[in-house]
């Protein structure tokens, strides 16, 4: 890539992708309803994220390493969002993912579009099996806004210079932080308080709020 324009910093479940991986991992440990209901929650902001994430998680150990293989083969990207990375990458806009989803997905997704970019949670793993324990930092909304800032900083651009779209509660900081936040098919504790959303599915909606961007 030539001279970076601008950055582009995206939620990946329910943004990025369709799903929440969680609570297909939930699936395949035979706890999808009870995680699925506390993924609601935490995205509409009625609990907390990190304490959230901390429950859910605990309720797939025992999963072996290779469900991720499974559950990656059945996510959806959300409809032309490979068309819209395309288009910001070739009009010089770096793409960065931040996620409070698992590094074993969002790796791959980032590989698959070109993304080098990302952050997302680490599971604790023992003899090939998730103990139910995460480790490291916790990618929490005050963490995906220093993600972006991080970044920000280091291709040494200025705020408005920024885009950051997301879906949930714990998008808002970093919402806020960018130059330009989006709400795409948001929350309503999002939209409440970003005034530029969009409601429909498609990532070629997005593209004329940020036209701008695109010089």
């Amino acid at each position: 890539m030539s001279q970076v324009k601008g950055l582009c910093v995206m939620d990946v479940d329910g943004t990025l992708i369709l799903e929440e991986v969680i609570d297909l991992l939930g699936r395949e440990a035979g706890r999808e309803e009870e995680i699925s209901q506390i993924t609601s929650r935490a995205m509409r902001g009625e609990i907390d994220f990190e304490s959230s994430l901390t429950k859910r998680v605990s309720l797939l150990g025992g999963l072996p390493v290779s469900v991720f293989d499974k559950v990656f083969n059945t996510i959806h990207l959300t409809p032309n969002a490979q068309e819209f990375i395309s288009i910001l990458q070739k009009n010089c806009i770096l793409v960065g993912l931040v996620s409070g989803g698992f590094t074993p997905i969002v790796e791959r997704l980032a590989k698959s579009l070109s993304i080098t970019y990302f952050s997302a949670n680490q599971l604790e793993v023992k003899d090939g099996l998730l103990t139910g324990k995460l480790v490291g930092q916790i990618i929490n909304p005050e963490i995906k806004k220093d993600t972006l800032e991080k970044w920000r900083e280091k291709l040494k651009l200025p705020k408005e210079r920024t885009i950051a779209i997301g879906d949930g509660a714990n998008d808002l900081l970093m919402l806020k932080s960018a130059g330009l936040g989006i709400a795409f098919c948001a929350k309503e504790v999002l939209k409440k308080e970003i005034p530029h959303h969009v409601d429909k599915r498609d990532f070629l909606e997005v593209l004329p709020l940020i036209i701008d961007f695109l010089e």
